[in-house]
């Protein structure tokens, strides 16, 4: 299969002194979509390297002068880190050994299979992309940590920069995972507020009878149990910034005395005859939709209203086109340095599938499902046998699918006459369907062959009738 997507734009060197070989193999990589260069020696091919810059190199193993093994271990000694598949009609395991053990990514034999071939390189230049992403400092788009280079996360980060700088409320809207907490933190830490505390509670996780002392705090003796004056939240964000996950878990009684110290910038304790002064900034956060709690009676609209003036939406991760890949392979760095282990790439079928998953649980189970995967995997590289059961399910779901869309949109050029009407012949119906195959391959006609079961001259026979 092409994947011209994936090509860079350097070409791939083939040394082999087999002018056949060499014309066989720069055609079928030229087919492909890949540049290549040929060189019939591996010092032809050293002084190629000198002046010009390649993807990675492919070599036969016997060579005039120096060897294919030879040459790898050269360029290894000297540093190079280009992507390097020995090939050879003398194969033997302990050739491949040497080969691996030398720097080689991939070992293949002769007689050549032309589609192995394609796949080895397409699976070797993954890998070094990956590689070389890996070693990367960080992402070009990210906002205090949060990685998004999408539209729709720029102009997020972009709104929750301005409102950094102000003191007002802050609602964060967003579905279960999409990362509310770390926008917030993000906001906090642009904001003048970023010296003073960060304070985070999920008010779903606090019993309804203890939530207006762990907002407020609470005087000696207030209730029992109370053996001691003990400081709220709001106390403890003082100067800083309070982080109400889950607001729409909060009871209305309790939404009644925040949304007072909120106006007032005052709370009292419970058991307190006193107001106290208190300095800090409100962000809350829900994953509900607060205008059908208003409705349902679940929620204050005054209280809705103050926060509200200031929202923002964070997309869930099907909405961030292009953030995806960017986020797997972040994680991956995250997750593989807290467990000290070396990955250096990820398998094709692997990044395929996870790029492929719909993640109902957003950036949140991405992560999980990662961490897992890291954690499977052996040092070097991430399989798709790695990989969370539902993730693989899924991409196979989704491969079938497309194969009977792809098969359906194909037949749809083959209509049933009606009683009125010829059959067709069956030479007729099959030339209008190897058009449909030509048509969706762009033209490509290897690719044609391969989906119609038949050799390429075949194909040009029909073509030409």
């Amino acid at each position: 299969m092409t994947r011209k997507d994936s090509v860079p734009p350097c070409p791939i060197l083939v040394v082999e002194d087999d002018p056949a070989i060499l014309e066989l193999l720069e055609e079928e990589l030229q087919e492909a979509g890949h540049a290549t260069l040929g060189a019939a020696s591996a010092e032809e091919a050293i002084a190629t390297l000198s002046h010009t810059p390649v993807a990675m190199v492919i070599s036969d193993v016997r060579l005039p002068g120096m060897s294919g093994m030879q040459l790898l271990e050269q360029l290894r000694g000297e540093g190079s880190a280009l992507g390097f598949i020995v090939i050879t009609a003398f194969g033997t395991i302990d050739q491949a050994v040497e080969a691996l053990k030398l720097g080689a990514d991939d070992f293949l034999t002769k007689p050549l299979d032309l589609e192995n071939v394609r796949e080895a390189v397409y699976r070797v230049l993954e890998h070094r992309r990956l590689a070389e992403r890996f070693r990367q400092d960080g992402p070009p788009g990210h906002f205090h940590g949060i990685i998004g280079e999408s539209e729709s996360m720029q102009a997020l980060f972009h709104d929750a920069a301005r409102l950094a700088n102000s003191d007002a409320p802050i609602l964060v809207l967003g579905e279960s995972g999409t990362g509310k907490e770390l926008l917030a933190r993000a906001i906090h830490a642009e904001s003048p507020r970023a010296d003073g505390p960060f304070v985070a509670i999920n008010c779903a996780s606090i019993p309804g009878e203890l939530m207006e002392s762990e907002f407020f705090g609470h005087v000696k003796g207030a209730f029992t149990g109370a053996s001691d004056s003990r400081q709220g939240l709001f106390q403890s964000a003082r100067g800083g910034s309070l982080f109400l996950d889950e607001i729409g878990e909060m009871s209305p009684g309790l939404q009644a005395k925040l949304l007072r110290a909120l106006q007032e910038k005052t709370v009292r304790p419970v058991g307190g005859e006193r107001e106290e002064p208190v300095d800090v900034r409100i962000i809350a956060a829900t994953h509900r939709d607060l205008e059908q709690e208003i409705k349902a009676g679940q929620f204050r609209s005054d209280l809705f209203y103050r926060l509200e003036t200031f929202s923002l939406r964070i997309p869930p991760l099907r909405e961030r086109e292009g953030d995806l890949e960017r986020l797997v392979t972040a994680l991956i760095d995250k997750h593989a340095d807290a467990q000290e282990k070396r990955i250096e790439g990820i398998e094709p079928a692997a990044l395929q599938a996870l790029l492929a998953y719909t993640y109902p649980g957003n950036v949140r189970e991405l992560e999980n499902a990662i961490m897992r995967t890291v954690t499977l995997a052996d040092a070097g590289e991430i399989r798709h046998a790695d990989l969370p059961e539902r993730l693989r399910e899924q991409a196979q779901a989704s491969r079938h699918e497309s194969g009977e869309a792809l098969a359906g949109n194909l037949a749809t050029g083959v209509s049933t006459p009606s009683s009125t009407q010829p059959w067709p012949r069956l030479e007729e119906v099959e030339n209008r369907y190897i058009r449909k195959v030509l048509d969706a391959t762009g033209g490509n006609k290897r690719r044609t062959a391969e989906i119609l079961g038949i050799a390429r001259r075949t194909l040009y026979r029909r073509l030409d009738d």
